[in-house]
């Protein structure tokens, strides 16, 4: 019988394939986002969700499914210590894939490979200055800069060639002294 034969088989033999694909798991669970090719990415995805879903089990079973997936001990560390905790209330969906484009080389489809986790945004604290007091707190508002008033290219030319020549100038007065 030929049950569970339906793999991707990307152009690569089996080993390569494998440490391929773990290289890449690796890549995406230690910086957050990748780019790869889409067909690439398609198989990747699958199988770093399967690796979020074991990480979520958290016993030492799970963990060393993961690393016999990953072969990398810090990527399972931070995937049982970090990711792991951040999916606990999601049933799925911890990746998002989205197209990115084609290589100029060949052509081939590109896609950008991301976690699906919210970002926490963590506020600079405000410094004091001589005018704030402890109490009171400015708020900051961004003032509109004034646009500068554009000439016309007639002048803009004109201006351009003279501050040319002036710095001609300037180079010839210092190279006779």
């Amino acid at each position: 019988m030929r049950h569970g034969r339906h793999v991707k088989k990307l152009g690569v033999k089996a080993p390569h394939r494998k440490a391929m694909l773990a290289n890449m798991a690796n890549s995406l669970i230690m910086h957050g986002k990748i780019k790869t090719l889409t067909t690439r990415a398609k198989v990747m995805q699958s199988q770093v969700e399967q690796l979020i879903t074991l990480a979520k089990r958290g016993d030492l079973h799970a963990r060393r499914q993961v690393f016999a997936a990953l072969r990398d001990d810090g990527a399972v560390k931070k995937l049982f210590t970090e990711l792991a905790p951040e999916f606990k209330s999601m049933n799925g969906g911890y990746t998002r894939r989205a197209f990115f484009g084609h290589r100029l080389g060949d052509g081939a489809s590109l896609s950008i490979v991301e976690l699906n986790i919210e970002r926490k945004v963590v506020a600079e604290p405000k410094k004091k200055g001589k005018e704030e007091t402890a109490g009171e707190a400015k708020p900051e508002t961004k003032e509109a800069k004034p646009r500068k008033e554009k000439k016309p290219r007639a002048e803009k030319a004109g201006t351009a060639k003279k501050e040319k020549a002036e710095k001609g100038d300037k180079k010839k007065k210092a190279a006779a002294k």
